[in-house]
């Protein structure tokens, strides 16, 4: 069963919070029920869907600053930015007083923040996080490191985010696709030179997306899989490994979300990392 260590502020400097690192690194997530991301009066009106080009977020590029997805122009897109950039920087402290140890090692990445429903969304099996899935970035290869994100929702309405959480550990499910696994010799370097890669392509980062789209597109898998539904109240902030915890977001409206890559040597123990459990299965080197 999927471990769920629930903390509130308090917990953070003690002794609550120092096995967070193993629950995170053993396919668990750590929630905070009553940790609110304040939007201010004056930011309520980026809740608005409206904003939103035909993405499905806003983001936010930690290195220039840029702002994408929104059709807000001007003073408007600056002060979003600042909402969304303020978000990023509460994620990177909760994380430091979380997981000390990591600190240091932590790379911070996009910021997302997703005003639209879940429900409204009309995609691809394949691109329909409805389903159940691990996560891998197709243009971004992440080579080997883990990915940690931080949500928070910030429904104003008080309705609940609801995900499903797979209760299989990822080495089970690795195991259970790996027979279906695409594993090339190479090509890495040639998606990158043609600029549809930002980084060389491993055969992990390969890997990954293989188990993103097997498991996705696979509907007995989507229906059998045992899983656990959460609901993350309005005013929660939860963290989870989402590289190697199986998830699907069913519903809610309004949240945030910042994505950190993490060496695998930072781990506390790396052998649990998803790319050493595919080198095991696998019998290969993948980076």
């Amino acid at each position: 069963m999927t471990d769920i260590l629930e903390l509130d502020g308090s917990d953070l400097a003690g002794a609550g919070a120092s096995h967070a690192a193993d629950v995170l690194e053993t396919g668990g997530l750590v929630v905070f029920p009553h940790m609110p991301f304040e939007i201010a009066d004056a930011e309520r009106r980026f809740l608005d869907p409206a904003i939103l080009t035909e993405s499905k977020n806003v983001s936010l590029e930690p290195a220039s600053g840029a702002l994408a997805g929104t059709r807000l122009e001007g003073e408007d897109a600056v002060a979003l930015g600042a909402m969304v950039k303020r978000f990023a920087d509460r994620a990177e402290h909760l994380l430091a007083q979380l997981t000390p140890a990591y600190t240091g090692a932590l790379q911070r990445r996009r910021t997302s923040f997703r005003p639209g429903a879940v429900a409204d969304r009309a995609l691809s099996r394949r691109k329909d996080d409805r389903r159940l899935h691990v996560d891998a970035f197709p243009s971004n290869p992440v080579q080997g490191r883990r990915i940690l994100r931080v949500f928070a929702n910030v429904n104003p309405d008080g309705c609940s985010r609801l995900w499903d959480v797979g209760e299989e550990d990822f080495e089970s499910f690795a195991r259970r696709f790996e027979p279906r696994l695409h594993m090339p010799h190479g090509g890495g370097w040639l998606l990158q030179k043609l600029g549809l890669t930002k980084g060389r392509r491993t055969k992990y980062d390969q890997a990954m997306l293989d188990l993103h789209d097997l498991a996705k597109l696979d509907d007995r898998y989507q229906e059998r899989a045992p899983k656990r539904r959460l609901a993350f109240p309005a005013g929660a902030m939860w963290v989870v490994y989402t590289d190697s915890v199986l998830h699907a977001a069913l519903a809610g409206q309004h949240a945030l979300e910042q994505t950190f890559l993490l060496p695998i040597e930072a781990m506390r123990d790396q052998a649990r990392a998803p790319v050493r459990i595919l080198e095991r299965i696998t019998g290969r080197a993948l980076i």
